[in-house]
């Protein structure tokens, strides 16, 4: 038995993967330029992470307000908002983009049935009689190809894909977190301003309380006139801040059916009290894991790690493509020869193809992802400062506000003890009930002042919470993503 043409077969073969090989290792990438640096936990100033446990919120945080009106309205709008059903179509486009990357890695089949009717050159590579003639030709068959990734490029598309789809996934997880402090936010409104409006009622029976006695006390000759219009200008400037409250308070319920995506979500639902809403437990304090807890800043992290597999796709665009390509059916002249045992054809064999002269396209693709990468890797840098910016604001706001409170109601018990003393003594007969009036306007001055201060604690804690993360919780592969190095 000869095996000398099978030999040199192999030698050919081996000889054509050698100069494939040294032709690839020739690719001429060119230079490129260090991308950006990641900003992690230190480059920050945050704590070093300790390996204690570190609280965490409930993704439910806002139950811990234990107003069950407000749960209504979180919970409707988490179903139906709209910018929350466009977050999870990016998802669903994004995930999509996986399969087809996967695919690509398949092999692939496909069937193909051409039926030409065709006049054959005379003049051509075709002789008599099949040149000059008008013939029926037919192909029934089946190809099939497989490119073999050697060099990555399948891999890192699919990495890619996975890298986009699990930032679109963090995108729709921070949306969420959004859209519930947002309905949090605008409840507390709500409430804010129908205690107010409770506040500026009684403000205007007491204006209309003083507008009586002055009429009285100038009748009795001891007030002018001057003292009369006065007290008379009083009482519409009142029912002016009534009715501005009445449509502030329309407003805000339209905001919030706007947030629920329900027109009438706020119908029949009781004015919210703030008396009646409880704060929710939060340390003032900005955690060691920041970087960890939010979805912003692993969408982000996510869109840097999708860039890098992007730049390792073109870097594998400067080696060969091998596939392995075979096909197998029928092909004849004359559709009636098509289905005969003679019209049977096969093939088989690989398909390499090398970039050898491109115009320098190649170089150019990767110098455009090498600045998507550092134009993501700056994307996230700006994330995470501004997280931490919002963050350090929500403690400052926290803090500064608790201790407001605590001067607001020092001020308030001042107030509230000189109405005291002025009603004693106008029930003793020590003084008019003029000074009783003017004694209770300080107290609703202050009143006004404590709901605003407790409508802006609740508003910073829903701030705060939002910028802890909203009790967001990833995943593995997510959390891991959330941590960085340095590049």
């Amino acid at each position: 038995m000869n095996l000398l043409p099978d030999r040199r077969r192999l030698v050919v073969a081996a000889t054509g993967a050698a100069l494939v090989l040294t032709l690839a290792g020739c690719a001429d990438m060119g230079t490129t330029e260090p991308p950006a640096k990641l900003r992690d936990a230190p480059s920050l100033g945050l704590p070093a992470q300790t390996t204690a446990p570190v609280a965490s919120l409930d993704a439910q945080w806002w139950r811990g307000f234990n107003d069950a009106q407000l749960d209504t309205l979180i919970e409707q709008a988490l179903q139906g908002n709209p910018n929350l059903q466009v977050a999870r179509a990016r998802l669903a486009r994004a995930q999509s983009t996986i399969a087809s990357a996967k695919a690509a890695a398949l092999p692939q089949v496909n069937g193909q049935l051409d039926l030409t009717r065709q006049k054959f050159s005379g003049n051509y590579i075709y002789p008599a009689p099949l040149g000059g003639s008008i013939q029926e030709t037919g192909t029934l068959q089946l190809n099939a190809g497989w490119e073999l990734d050697f060099f990555g490029k399948n891999r890192s598309a699919l990495d890619t894909a996975l890298g986009t789809a699990r930032a679109a996934q963090a995108d729709a997880d921070a949306a969420r977190v959004m859209l519930a402090s947002n309905v949090a936010r605008g409840y507390f409104q709500w409430a804010r301003l129908s205690d107010q409006l409770t506040v500026a009622r009684r403000t205007l029976a007491q204006r209309d309380e003083t507008l009586r006695l002055v009429r009285d006390r100038v009748t009795a000759g001891l007030d002018t006139r001057l003292e009369l219009r006065q007290s008379e200008g009083g009482l519409p400037q009142a029912r002016q801040q009534i009715e501005a409250l009445s449509e502030q308070i329309e407003l805000a319920r339209h905001a919030l059916d706007a947030l629920v995506a329900k027109p009438d979500a706020t119908v029949g639902m009781k004015a919210p009290a703030i008396a009646s809403i409880d704060p929710i437990a939060l340390q003032p304090s900005i955690p060691a894991d920041l970087l960890g807890r939010r979805a912003d800043i692993a969408a982000a992290r996510w869109r840097v790690e999708a860039a890098t597999s992007d730049v390792a796709n073109a870097r594998t665009q400067f080696y060969p493509n091998i596939n392995l390509v075979a096909f197998a059916g029928l092909s004849s002249i004359g559709f009636d020869n098509l289905i005969k045992s003679g019209s049977q054809q096969w093939g088989v064999g690989p398909a390499i193809r090398l970039p050898i002269f491109e115009g320098g396209r190649l170089r150019a693709n990767l110098r455009g992802k090498n600045a998507d990468l550092d134009a993501a890797i700056e994307s996230y840098n700006v994330t995470v400062i501004d997280a931490l910016r919002d963050v350090s604001d929500q403690v400052s706001s926290v803090q500064s506000v608790a201790r407001q409170q605590v001067e607001q109601r020092d001020a308030q018990n001042a107030a509230e003890a000189a109405y005291d003393i002025a009603r004693q003594r106008y029930g003793a007969g020590l003084g008019n009930y003029l000074n009783v009036l003017t004694a209770e306007t300080a107290v609703l001055v202050q009143r006004r002042e404590a709901v605003d201060l407790a409508a802006r604690a609740l508003d910073v804690q829903v701030g705060l919470a939002r910028a802890l993360g909203g009790g967001w919780q990833p995943d593995v592969a997510t959390a891991s993503a959330a941590s960085p190095t340095q590049r």
